[in-house]
């Protein structure tokens, strides 16, 4: 499956932020995300947004971080991007 799974197991663990308590913040059956979880299927474009909405809700640095691994990004290269280099 794709990137979008990989990144929220990523930022879940690390963050220690339960499926459940990400389930509840986007008002959705935990089912959904273990699903996501596990790549069994991908989020849809608008899963995605609502993921990161919810994560900004209960860490914004770990929404920053799904961000970044879901779009294959370092912070110091989206800096360097960001300054004409």
């Amino acid at each position: 499956m794709g990137k979008a799974g990989k990144a929220l197991r990523q930022v879940l663990e690390t963050y220690r932020i339960s499926q459940n308590r990400l389930a509840v913040t986007m008002g959705i059956n935990r089912s959904t995300v273990y699903q996501w979880f596990k790549e069994i299927t991908d989020p849809s474009a608008e899963s995605v947004t609502e993921i990161v909405k919810a994560l900004r809700q209960l860490n914004e640095t770990a929404a920053e971080d799904f961000i970044n691994l879901y779009l294959e990004r370092t912070p110091q290269s989206d800096q360097a991007d960001h300054s004409g280099k």
